[in-house]
């Protein structure tokens, strides 16, 4: 089964050992075989499949896996995060994790340094800034 392109899922390698971990103790003989349990095994099969654990190349592309620094108008310091599902938040990261899929992540996704994007926020406040670089994720 191929996997389109919007549907890959970037992991950082912890991220995906922590899921197929998860998955591994869940359907180990003699767990438990609940409703819950059950949908939560077809969610990590589902997240496995599509997920990509992969260096990005540093061509400055904003994309899931990158380390992305963007300014808001208006603010002086600029916000730095890691590009990524939020699935791997809960894996020990020294960044902030925004999710490609959120009304932001969505906003800069092929974007290039130096590039302005707007976006309306939850609230429906319109909100715009600038891409100010994009980097490779590199786990320490």
């Amino acid at each position: 089964m191929t996997t389109a392109s919007s549907d890959i899922l970037w992991l950082t390698p912890a991220a995906r050992a922590r899921l197929q971990e998860e998955l591994d103790a869940i359907t180990r003989p003699g767990a438990p075989t609940m409703p819950t349990v059950e949908r939560r095994v077809h969610e990590l099969k589902d997240l496995l499949r599509r997920s990509e654990v992969s260096s990005k190349p540093d061509d400055g592309l904003v994309e899931p896996g990158m380390v992305v620094s963007i300014r808001l108008d208006g603010d002086e310091e600029e916000t730095v995060f890691l590009l990524a599902q939020r699935e791997i938040a809960a894996v020990d990261l020294d960044i902030e994790v925004y999710s490609p899929t959120s009304p932001l992540g969505t906003a800069i996704i092929g974007s290039y340094p130096g590039e302005a994007f707007s976006y309306v926020s939850p609230v429906g406040a319109t909100v715009r800034g600038s891409v100010i670089s994009a980097t490779p994720y590199i786990p320490s």
